[in-house]
């Protein structure tokens, strides 16, 4: 049976999702299509824009992302904390930035109401996109909408774009969001699109490494890397940077039987800090796929989302 969406995003227990969205047609949603040989490559900014675009607007960190041929991958943090923190003129300028306000937030925003049946009114709208704007559910829908719209137009057709609602696994833990982002990061890698990482168009990893080329340690719209010091999960990404590509670039030389492409590394010093082995590192971001399971952490982790959600089984990927 299908578990609601409320139960698989659940923000008390972890912050951090892995997310995927796979196109329904035979049509390519990038990429060049074998069959006709016609080109969707442009259609790779679009996702990508609009990812960033998005992420300026709603509190949903983009931890990692990469835009494949027929779907598309995000590990995303949710600063529900941020959201609640925002002030009302906050929430509605966020909102005013992707939507049409309604006349009576105009004439709040202009200081014109009078009754309390208004200022009720005003609370309601301001109180639901405050909700919202921390909504990963709302984050994926109002990405995959825009660019059903965009792609169908193009195609000049309409119905269905996406098989589904968006897929989602629950990182329970450091090492389970360690794994999704170098996973995610590694796609185009993976299916020899690329030798490297830095060759990977329309990735986070490239993003990033092209900021630290013109000497920024930060990229415009990506969560940052803060480091093991600090353990505010709303804040970034508790890892180095530098360690990080570090594990990505060893990831990507291990040879995988099912997959063509790989790349070649050295052993990264990420995987004795996190007390996670080389071998369970690859294990895990191989599992990521092959076994899609909704929620991802460590045996403590996953007990305790256990007793959150008083469960008694879950389906669920054990880290060691």
């Amino acid at each position: 049976m299908t578990t609601a969406r409320s139960q698989l995003i659940r923000p008390d227990i972890t912050p951090y999702y892995h997310c995927v969205s796979r196109c329904v047609r035979r049509s390519y949603l990038c990429g060049v299509d074998n069959l006709t040989g016609k080109s969707y490559e442009h259609r790779r900014d679009w996702i990508e824009q609009r990812i960033l675009s998005l992420a300026d607007v709603y509190l949903i960190q983009i931890c990692s992302y990469a835009v494949m041929s027929n779907h598309y991958h995000l590990v995303v943090c949710i600063d529900k904390e941020s959201a609640l923190a925002l002030s009302d003129l906050e929430v509605v300028e966020r909102w005013n930035a992707e939507h049409q306000l309604p006349p009576i937030i105009q004439r709040w925003l202009a200081g014109d109401i009078q009754s309390e049946s208004e200022k009720e009114a005003c609370n309601q709208f301001i109180s639901e996109w405050r909700e919202r704007l921390y909504s990963l559910s709302w984050f994926m829908r109002e990405l995959n909408y825009n660019i059903a719209v965009q792609a169908n137009k193009e195609d000049q057709c309409t119905g269905r774009f996406w098989e589904g609602r968006f897929k989602s696994q629950a990182l329970l833990d450091e090492k389970a969001l360690l794994a999704a982002m170098a996973y995610v990061d590694l796609n185009p890698v993976r299916a020899k699109m690329v030798d490297t990482p830095e060759k990977s168009d329309f990735t986070s990893i490239k993003a990033r490494l092209l900021s630290l080329e013109k000497g920024k340690t930060t990229t415009p719209s990506l969560a940052n890397f803060i480091g093991y010091a600090h353990h505010d999960k709303a804040q970034g990404i508790p890892f180095q940077l530098s360690d990080y590509l570090e594990l990505v670039d060893w990831l990507g030389r291990q040879i995988r039987p099912d997959k063509p492409g790989y790349i070649h590394d050295s052993q990264p010093n990420i995987l004795t800090r996190l007390s996670l082995t080389q071998t369970d590192c690859l294990t895990l971001c191989t599992d990521l796929e092959k076994k899609p399971r909704v929620w991802v952490g460590t045996t403590a982790r996953l007990h305790h989302a256990k007793t959150v959600l008083n469960k008694k089984r879950m389906v669920a990927l054990h880290i060691a």
